[in-house]
């Protein structure tokens, strides 16, 4: 009996182990079947100089009580117009809450849904860090593009018109009509620009195929253990809401005080926060993303990617030891200000604290008010609401054409790198136009490596020409082939 149950165990450790080795062998790295297209001829220097003009207007998303830089917004405009010709006089151009910019191609066939290409004109202020080059002075030096609004996003719009300029030059048509949208407040989250522009179109009845906004990149050396590069195209964002806790008490002379001062009970309901993070884990959408993943991955790794009905604990154990991987696999718990106290000698009568959470789809921002309420468990501590917030976005679909298109661009001119789909952890102004189209993708062509994620807003914004070329090489590409029966979306 006893042999029967050793030799069972051992027969069922063997048929895991086997279980485990061909699940992690069905993810090993495939061979793309896409080519590459012959390379577009890209007038690089003239798109540069083009896009370094673009930077030296300083189209700040200030926010608050600040004016928009109104002066700033209409040179850039005016630029463009003198940049891009073909587009200005084909294209119907309109202006948005003063602004944006709205501009309509329309197709042969207009029985098929538009796509819309999207980037923004506003950049964040300069940070006080020292700019080895003007933050403003679109400076070209030794193949670098040098300033603010280099990667985001002015990268984007001017290649995007780029590619639009130079299909009119050789008389294309495109299929399938395309709508490009340039918000100007979208480091703001979009109210005067996007959300206006997104109402606008849907009053028309417009109904989008799919959109394409900045969001993801082709980003190398970001993965724990792995050189590799990838792909990788959002397919939702994460939201924001803002908490603030409030504790009000008598105050007093510092030399009677009680066990505890107003601070102290805030110290404690933040220590609480942090120590019980929001629960998350590993979803649908990041299912997806290990999956596509897995295979750049040492073999140890992939065998626990493949194995999640086996490792998941493991795995999500893994990913919250490191602040990028944990944030996307739950809502952020972020406390970003304290205040409290007036006088060494004085008891705190009031002490408040910010805290910021990122919120994770599936989450709310009631679920989360729940959580902070479960969690700090002292009715000392009031909870309100910022006036703004925003949830999750929903999750667009990768199993259709509309994905397949940008996967395809991606594999056509960028031969031999894999897509990978995410949740963007900031947001963007696509989101908006969710009511339009469930097909909302993120994804900016361009290459960076791991110091990418400080340089975006950082000091130093800088982006490598040749890479504006790739861009727009990338942008005409989908372009032509959006409304091709084999390759652009088919759910007109």
């Amino acid at each position: 009996m006893g042999k029967r149950l050793i030799a069972g165990g051992l027969a069922a450790v063997v048929i895991v182990l086997a279980i485990i080795v061909l699940r992690t062998l069905s993810l090993a790295p495939q061979q793309q079947s896409l080519e590459a297209i012959p390379e577009r001829d890209v007038d690089v220097d003239a798109a540069a100089a083009n896009l370094a003009r673009g930077l030296t207007f300083e189209t700040i998303a200030f926010g608050g009580d600040r004016p928009v830089p109104a002066e700033e917004f209409f040179a850039l405009h005016e630029h463009l117009v003198a940049s891009y010709p073909r587009v200005h006089a084909t294209l119907t151009r309109e202006v948005v809450s003063s602004y944006s910019l709205l501009y309509h191609w329309p197709g042969r066939d207009a029985a098929k849904k538009p796509g819309l290409l999207m980037a923004h004109q506003d950049v964040v202020p300069v940070d006080a860090g020292e700019w080895q080059h003007p933050p403003f002075g679109g400076e070209i030096v030794d193949g670098v593009l040098w300033g603010r609004g280099a990667i985001d996003d002015k990268g984007s719009l001017y290649a995007i018109l780029e590619a639009v300029e130079l299909l009119l030059a050789e008389g294309f048509v495109p299929e399938r009509g395309l709508y490009l949208f340039f918000g100007h407040d979208e480091e703001l989250g979009g109210p005067d620009g996007a959300i206006p522009g997104a109402d606008l179109l849907a009053a028309r009845g417009v109904e989008l195929a799919w959109v394409l906004d900045e969001g993801g990149f082709i980003v190398s050396g970001m993965l724990p253990g792995s050189d590799a590069t990838i792909a990788l195209v959002g397919i939702a964002e994460k939201g924001s809401v803002t908490y603030q806790l409030t504790v009000d008490m008598q105050g007093g002379h510092s030399s009677m005080p009680p066990r505890h001062t107003a601070i102290g009970i805030l110290a404690e309901a933040i220590t609480r926060l942090e120590q019980n993070p929001v629960p998350g884990g590993i979803d649908a959408v990041n299912e997806e993303f290990l999956e596509a993943l897995a295979p750049q991955l040492p073999f140890t790794v992939r065998a626990a990617l493949a194995n999640l009905w086996l490792f998941r604990p493991l795995v999500e154990a893994a990913l919250s030891g490191s602040p990028p991987m944990d944030a996307m696999q739950r809502t952020t718990t972020a406390v970003t200000v304290v205040d409290g106290g007036v006088k060494a000698n004085v008891l705190p009568s009031h002490a408040e604290a910010i805290v910021n959470f990122r919120i994770k789809p599936g989450d709310t921002a009631v679920t989360i008010r729940e959580h902070i309420v479960r969690t700090i468990n002292d009715e000392r501590v009031a909870v309100s609401k910022s006036d703004w917030h925003r949830e999750a976005s929903p999750v667009s679909p990768t199993d259709g054409a509309a994905f397949a298109l940008v996967r395809n661009t991606i594999g056509e001119v960028f031969p031999g790198i894999p897509v990978v789909p995410y949740t963007v952890i900031g947001g963007t102004d696509s989101r908006s136009f969710y009511p339009l189209t469930p097909n909302v993708f993120r994804f900016a062509p361009f290459r960076y490596g791991p110091d990418a994620s400080s340089i975006i807003h950082g000091t130093n914004e800088r982006m490598e020409v040749a890479q504006l070329a790739d861009a727009v090489r990338f942008y005409v590409r989908l372009i032509e082939s959006s409304g091709r029966p084999d390759s652009g979306p088919g759910d007109d």
